[in-house]
Order: structure tokens, then C-alpha cells, then sequence
């Protein structure tokens, strides 16, 4: 279908206002300018309890937000905010944190993980391996139940969520789930829906070239490690919920990603929505599609982590 009308005008919108394309302003202020304006792109947030704490980390503290719905303990999810490893913060998916808290029922462990140029690649995934693994080590202390977890994250988040699940495997840590909305799978500009939606779309062809540059710029970037669709075996990863925006440049990788998984025998739903643009979930005040898939994905998530409990986790 053509680009939902509401997608349409927020788009126009920004282009009347001028905005400028990700990668064309300075670091600092893109991610200022972030921060300030995700409170109004997502609208109100069915709040809970959460709290800012931090975390041992591989190269010292690392900041999260800790959401707790339940008094009791929860299964939990670690979840990776998006922006490109360069942009993006626990605040800026504060809502989408929240609201997937809220309505799965789980704790939610939102990581601030170390962002590129500063702290280039491989120290995002360090950091959400160490705080996923230090969650699984000690539940009850963010709120969670033993044997119950879950990782997820959006466009960069989701690459780090993908390649912490297949550590997981590795390493024999149990994941209820891999939740994963438009993610960055793979360091190839070539896929038709790069083609497609180079420009125009709020996230831009040349963007996700910028974002490479600063997380990646020397090194092999199709390491399964940056580049999980590149990954030998898939087999035994965790389930997957795969969350695709039709009219995204990532979404032809994400798809190709959620096939893969299928093809591994990993159980696997893939949910393209029709008209989305990337970032969708974040945009709940502008695109009614935004609540349909944060309501979807939690229902996914709260499924998941009641067929492991009935499992026997």
C-alpha cells in the first residue's frame, strides 16, 4: 500500500519546517535536539514506576532505567534504544519502555549503552551484553523472575538485541524472546528498500551510511557481530518477533533476517506494517499505527514469556 496519509503529513511537516537529515548537523546537537522533542512525538505514556540506576558495565558504570509495573517479581525485558549507535538515549524510548512495562507485564531493564564516535563499535555490544548477562545473573534486583528474560530493541537497538541473542545461545542463557522492530541487520546499502525509500522517508540511504561511518569506520562490518544476518547458524537463537516498517530502507534486511530464522527452525513471527516509516513506534501523537504496533509487540512479548512459565523456566 502507498505511505499512510498520517506518515505523509508528518513528513511534509518536517519538510516545511526545514529539518535537517540525520548525519548533517553536529553529534551533540542531534542528540539534544532528540531528547528534547520524544516527549511530544510519543504523546502521553501510561506511566510506571521506573528508576535511573547503573550497572557494571566492561568499561565502568552503565547507565539504565529500571520500569517496574508489578510489585512482585516479573519476567524481564533488556531492551537497546535506536538512533544509530550515535543518537538515542533511555529517555528517548522512555514511552516505548514504559508502555511495553505496562501492558506485557515485565520489568523493563532500558540500556544506555556507550554511543559511537565517541566509543565506536564493539563497545555498544559489550555494554548490552554485560548488562544482559548481569540481569540474567540477578533478577530480583530490577524487579525480575529467574529464568525469565527477554531482549529487544529498535533500529541499532534491535542489532544489538539480534547479536546479544545469538551470544545468549552461545553461552547457554535461555531468552524467552528476541524482540526486534526495524532493525539494523546488515552493513549493505543495496537491498531493494534501500533503493525505494533512499529519501523521503525520514530515515535516509545516505543516514544509514553516516551511521556506519561513525560506529564502524575501519573493520570488517559484515562480522556477524556487527552484521547479524551475516551470522554462519541461527540455529537455537531465541524466538523472534520481527517488526518491519513497509516503507523503511531496513526493511528488506529485517525480513531477509526473520526468513533466515525460519529457514534455522527458529520460531519466528514477522510483522510488516503497511505505510510505516522507520521509527514508527516512537510516533504514537502523529501515527495511530504507532499504538496498533506497541500493542502488538507487547502481546508478543507477554505470550512468549507465558510459554516459557508454562515450559517449566
Amino acid at each position: 500500500m502507498p505511505l499512510d496519509p498520517q506518515a505523509r503529513a508528518f513528513l511534509d511537516r518536517l519538510a516545511q519546517a526545514g529539518a535537517v537529515a540525520f548525519g548533517e548537523m553536529p553529534v551533540g546537537e542531534a542528540r539534544r535536539q532528540q531528547e528534547e522533542g520524544a516527549p511530544a512525538l510519543f504523546g502521553p505514556v501510561e506511566e510506571v514506576p521506573f528508576a535511573d540506576r547503573s550497572l557494571p558495565g566492561p568499561a565502568g558504570p552503565v547507565p539504565v532505567r529500571v520500569y517496574s509495573p508489578v510489585p512482585e517479581p516479573a519476567p524481564a525485558l533488556v531492551y537497546f534504544h535506536g538512533g544509530g549507535w550515535v543518537l538515542g538515549s533511555a529517555r528517548t524510548v522512555h514511552g516505548v519502555c514504559a508502555t511495553l512495562a505496562r501492558r506485557a507485564a515485565c520489568a523493563v531493564v532500558s540500556v544506555d549503552y556507550r554511543l559511537a564516535p565517541e566509543h565506536r563499535f564493539p563497545a555498544a555490544l559489550d555494554d548490552a551484553w554485560a548488562v544482559t548477562t548481569w540481569v540474567a545473573e540477578h533478577p530480583g534486583q530490577v524487579g525480575g523472575r529467574e529464568g525469565l528474560l527477554a531482549v529487544g530493541g529498535d533500529s541499532a537497538g534491535g542489532n544489538l538485541a539480534a547479536v546479544v541473542a545469538r551470544r545468549a545461545r552461545d553461552a547457554g542463557l535461555a531468552l524467552a524472546l528476541q524482540l526486534l522492530a526495524y532493525p539494523v541487520l546488515d552493513a549493505d546499502f543495496e537491498r531493494q528498500s534501500y533503493r525505494d525509500f533512499a529519501e523521503g522517508y525520514w530515515l535516509t540511504r545516505a543516514a544509514m551510511q553516516w551511521f556506519w561511518d561513525q560506529y564502524l569506520p575501519d573493520g570488517d562490518r559484515l562480522h556477524p557481530d556487527a552484521s547479524p544476518l551475516r551470522a554462519p547458524d541461527l540455529a537455537g537463537v531465541a524466538p523472534a518477533y520481527v517488526v518491519t516498517a513497509e516503507c523503511d530502507v531496513l526493511r528488506d534486511e529485517g525480513e531477509d533476517y526473520a526468513r533466515r530464522l525460519e529457514s534455522a527452525g527458529v520460531p519466528t513471527t514477522l510483522r510488516r506494517h503497511a505505510g510505516m516509516i522507520h521509527g514508527f513506534l516512537r510516533l504514537p501523537a502523529v501515527l495511530d499505527g504507532a499504538r496498533a504496533g506497541l500493542d502488538e509487540a507487547s502481546r508478543a512479548l507477554a505470550g512468549a514469556f507465558a510459554g516459557r512459565a508454562r515450559s517449566g523456566a
